[in-house]
């Protein structure tokens, strides 16, 4: 039931709906207050979700950048998030925008840094088919000639809070000793720390795939970009996320 209401909430969080709600009672409206109102928020809520400058502030604020490792030190295990790649229309695995986790993962094992890689990822779409992120993964490590015995996948999690659970038992099983450095993009390492955290699984954050600037207060920070618009939706997700899961004692 919470996976069901997550996906419902994630769209009813996304900054267009509301733009697009105000100005469709703008036009529709028979009442010239209510309409000039309305069209006035919209047009508001457009340029503030659309322009730069304000969602790099919120970045800044709220990303956090990868811990400097230990020089020398060689980590049990990095566990990366899945969520960066895609079931395409023929149920194959592709790789999508959120590939750097891939990748710095990957870098990680290949510099010493780490032993293992752990992926976690299943199916998160509301009815699943037989596609399998971590099983998809698996073979494009085994392409890249990383050793089975450096690779762990969990490929049943569907969300954050079970790739904690599930993850915690995979390397309590495999007897992997923490800390381990844990994978994602930026924007999400905040909340899936004080998931994990919450289960017990001693991480330290390794973050990449950011997806938002530094504040450059120039002209074109205040230009409205469709781009811009489409990211704030990962942000809003993840701020209502920690604000839920703090509620609820998830961390």
């Amino acid at each position: 039931m919470f996976f069901i209401l997550s996906k419902v909430l994630s769209f009813l969080l996304l900054p267009v709906l509301y733009v697009f709600v105000l100005l469709l009672i703008a036009v529709l409206s028979k009442k010239p207050r209510l309409k000039r109102r309305c069209l006035i928020w919209g047009v508001a809520l457009f340029w503030i979700f659309s322009a730069p400058v304000f969602l790099n502030l919120l970045a800044r604020a709220w990303d956090i950048a990868p811990a400097k490792l230990q020089p020398g030190k060689t980590y049990s295990a990095a566990i990366i998030l899945g969520g960066f790649t895609s079931e395409n229309k023929h149920g194959k695995g592709v790789f999508n925008w959120a590939a750097d986790r891939f990748i710095q993962g990957v870098l990680l094992q290949r510099r010493g840094k780490v032993k293992k890689i752990v992926i976690s990822g299943g199916n998160s779409n509301l009815v699943p088919g037989a596609f399998r992120e971590a099983d998809f993964v698996f073979q494009q490590l085994r392409a890249l000639q990383i050793p089975d015995s450096c690779i762990l996948i969990e490929n049943q999690a569907r969300n954050t809070l079970e790739n904690a659970s599930l993850t915690k038992t995979l390397l309590i099983k495999n007897k992997q000793q923490g800390p381990y450095l844990l994978v994602t993009s930026a924007f999400h390492m905040r909340r899936a720390i004080q998931i994990f955290k919450s289960q017990h699984v001693d991480v330290i954050p390794y973050s990449c795939n950011v997806i938002a600037g530094d504040v450059q207060w120039s002209f074109f920070e205040f230009m409205p970009s469709a781009e811009i618009l489409n990211r704030w939706s990962f942000y809003i997700k993840e701020i209502v996320g920690f604000a839920v899961n703090y509620i609820i004692g998830k961390g």
